[in-house]
Parts: C-alpha cells; structure tokens; sequence
C-alpha cells in the first residue's frame, strides 16, 4: 500500500515511518527541511516538501497514496504551553490542516484517512472507566480536538474510512516530553498534573507507532489507544524510582491548577480509559502494559545515550 505521512519526522513519525515500512508498505512522508528529507530517505520513505495548509500542493503530494496518515502536530515547550496563544500552530494543523488534508484524499481517490487525536477530550469520571460511548466534554479550548476528528470521521463513506486514535499522553527516551518531566523531577515537583489519586492514560511512542500500522485495518470510527491507566501517583513514583530521583515529588499547587484555564490545566483531570474496543477490532496489544514497566525501558535507553 502507498501511504502518506503528514507528521513522518515527529517524535510518533520517526517510530511509526520504519513500522509501516516494515509492514511492506510505500512511505512519502512530509520533510521541512534537508535533514528530515535525508532521516526519510534513511528509513526508506520518499520525502516531500510540502506546506500542508496548500490545497493544490497537497492534493500533488497525496496523489497515488491508498491511505493518508495525519500526525503533524505542534506541542509548545513547558515553558510557554501555560499560553494560550503557543497552542494556535497546533490548533491550526488540527483545524485547517485536517480538512486540506481529508480534502485531497477525497480529490486522489485515497481509501483511508487515519487522523492522530487525543484522549483527553473526555470529561474528568474519577475512577469510572471511559470508553467511545463516553460523550466527549465540551470546554472551548477543545474545539480543534474535536473539528479535526469530526473531519477525519467525514471522510468515510462509499468505500473510504475515517480512523480517529485518541492516544494517552506520550512518553519515550527521545520525547522531549521526557526531558522536561525529568528538569521538573529533580526541582521536586511532579511530572504529571493533578491529584495523586486521578488516573492518567499513556502510551510508549513504539505502541503508539505499532497502533498506527494495526489502524491500517480498523473499522470506520474513533478509538481510544492507551495502555493501562494508573493513577497520576503511582505514574509520579514510577517515574521518580525510573530516573533515580532521590527526593519525594510535590503536586503541582492547587492554585496554579484553578488559575490555568487552558490546554495544561486540563491535563490536571484523571481519565481512566480503556482500549478494549480497538485491540478486539485490530488485535492490537501494547509492548508496554502500563507506565510502571514503560518507564524503565525509557530511563534505560535515556541513561545510555546520556550518561545521566
């Protein structure tokens, strides 16, 4: 199958480029520079310069391709992502992005849409497990997250199929979301936001990129592809024990919680997910089964390539 990749240099790029090829598939994937072209091309994907907000630029780029994988995203680093404002590159690439993307899949005759999402537009249930059925909240900072994936799911229909995966929070040795986990450990604070006792769903980045290879046979519809959600306690220990953090790690302050009412407050919520629905439709399973174990792969593989 020939598959195009917006988001094929990222962090989930970069694992879920050489599983697709792997696979036995064809891989162009967009590169914005020389030096991503030259990481496709070492992986064996086709690169392509492409500004993924251009209509005739994409449909050129996506013509040929079977399927149409959109995982570009734009995460503002800690230090600026309590803003508002850091979010709009990312809100645009969901928003705009998706619907010039869906657009010239349908104008190439491209089978499959799968879109990269997130499982945080749930609303908080405590410890009550979530699965699809459970509506989505409603708060207008998630407006993009739920566009994007209402555009993903309109691109099925006679034949085609629209696959959403709402992913848990991200971690791997070379996400950058590791390193400023690990700057805020070692100054005493918890990596995660929010009571000890909420849960937070997360996924490796390999079981997220194998997730997208399984996706290329899921039925039409949005799924939750997470593993084993522990609490945001239990995630903060594992962590802290993983990277040899000597120290006990303090909450974030309540009052910074109820004072952030943006994107990073909300990751304050506890989401007790399951994916049951999409390994009974891909047969999909986590290498990982919870953080507990994933962490300690991570703080191996970053202990080894830093010597910290």
């Amino acid at each position: 199958m020939k598959i195009f990749v917006a988001g094929a240099t990222g962090v989930l790029g970069r694992a879920a480029v050489p599983r697709l090829i792997t696979a036995g598939h064809e891989v162009r994937g967009v590169a914005r520079s020389p030096e991503k072209a030259e990481q496709l091309r070492t992986q064996g994907a086709e690169p392509v310069a492409v500004d993924v907000f251009d209509h005739g630029a994409m449909t050129a780029a996506v013509a040929g391709c079977e399927t149409v994988i959109h995982m570009a995203t734009h995460i503002p680093p800690l230090r600026r992502a309590w803003r508002v404002s850091a979010w709009a590159t990312n809100d645009r690439l969901r928003r705009e992005g998706t619907h010039v993307m869906v657009e010239a899949a349908l104008a190439t005759g491209a089978t499959r849409f799968i879109k990269e999402s997130v499982c945080f537009s749930y609303p908080d249930r405590g410890d009550q497990w979530i699965d699809e059925d459970t509506p989505l909240d409603d708060p207008a900072i998630l407006d993009a997250t739920r566009d994007a994936e209402q555009t993903a799911l309109s691109f099925t229909g006679d034949g085609r199929a629209g696959v959403v995966l709402r992913f848990g929070l991200f971690y791997s040795a070379d996400a950058r979301a590791t390193a400023e986990g690990l700057s805020v450990a070692r100054r005493g604070m918890s990596p995660l936001l929010g009571p000890a006792e909420a849960y937070q769903p997360s996924i490796h980045v390999d079981d997220a990129a194998s997730a997208i290879v399984a996706a290329l046979s899921a039925p039409p519809g949005a799924y939750i592809v997470a593993d084993e959600p522990i609490t945001k306690g239990q995630w903060n220990s594992a962590f802290a024990e993983a990277f040899g953090i000597g120290r006990r790690l303090r909450p974030t302050p309540k009052i910074v919680l109820k004072a952030s009412r943006n994107k990073v407050g909300a990751l304050a919520k506890s989401w007790r997910v399951s994916s049951a629905r999409f390994r009974a439709a891909t047969g999909w399973e986590p290498h990982y089964p919870d953080a507990r174990v994933g962490l300690k792969a991570v703080a191996a593989e970053w202990k080894a390539g830093t010597g910290d």
